[in-house]
């Protein structure tokens, strides 16, 4: 059985056999389908259509998926939707700066449609319900943050955060799934002040793991991109971190 068809997809890329085949395979899959040949009218139907997910190629004419990518997170009605690349490029670089630019999963050509489509579901899933929310509650595996008192749990157990600490974990958990850049973590966190140096983030980052305990296994590092909140599966969580 599909996803439910209130799904929709925008698939942008310029080669015609490619994005009719993932179209094909994704309408079967019960979701709806659009699609865009070029940058420039992927943003436009990304702005007019709201899309929950876009699979998005690299290699466009004109505008770069990269600054699609960089456009659809800087402007407000796009910045939460999902992002899936598709790219000939397989190097660790364009990998990088794909998740960077704020990716959610990234898939090199030749690929399997099917994969594609469990792929697709799974992000669609994560950001469907990134936290458990009640009130001023956000739950999140082993962590429980009441944004309104300023208070952290894991499980169970309070565990004292400064104010910096306590936004950088909020701010990760909000955006459980998507890889957050040192430079995103302080325009944010830090709101960018001139003096503070990204090695920062990473000083932060460290003591807040330390201070979660187990819960700190769900902050997980993206080398070379920035860190990332997620929630280990049972199997993981015995796995050292980054």
């Amino acid at each position: 059985m599909g996803e439910p068809t209130t799904h929709r997809i925008l698939v942008v890329d310029d080669e015609p056999d490619i994005t009719a085949l993932v179209a094909y395979h994704l309408a079967k899959s019960g979701y709806r389908v659009t699609t865009a040949a070029n940058g420039r009218d992927g943003l436009r139907a990304a702005r007019e259509e709201r899309p929950d997910l876009v699979v998005l190629d690299l290699m466009l004419p004109g505008i770069s998926g990269y600054d699609v990518l960089a456009e659809l997170r800087r402007r407000e009605e796009t910045r939460d939707l999902g992002v899936i690349l598709l790219t000939a490029r397989k190097d660790e670089p364009d990998r990088i700066k794909g998740l960077s630019l704020g990716a959610d999963d990234y898939l090199p050509k030749p690929f399997s449609p099917q994969e594609l489509v469990l792929r697709v579901g799974a992000v669609l899933r994560r950001l469907a319900a990134p936290a458990v929310a009640a009130g001023g509650l956000v739950t999140a595996g082993p962590i429980t943050i009441d944004r309104s008192a300023h208070r952290v749990t894991v499980d169970a157990a309070e565990v004292e955060l400064t104010a910096t600490e306590f936004k950088l974990l909020r701010t990760l958990i909000e955006r459980e799934g998507r890889v957050q850049s040192r430079a995103q973590l302080l325009e944010t966190v830090w709101q960018a002040h001139p003096d503070i140096q990204t090695r920062t983030v990473d000083m932060h980052v460290q003591r807040l793991r330390q201070k979660l305990g187990r819960g700190g296994d769900c902050i997980e590092t993206v080398r070379g991109a920035g860190y990332r909140f997620r929630r280990p599966q049972p199997e993981q969580r015995a796995r050292k971190r980054s």
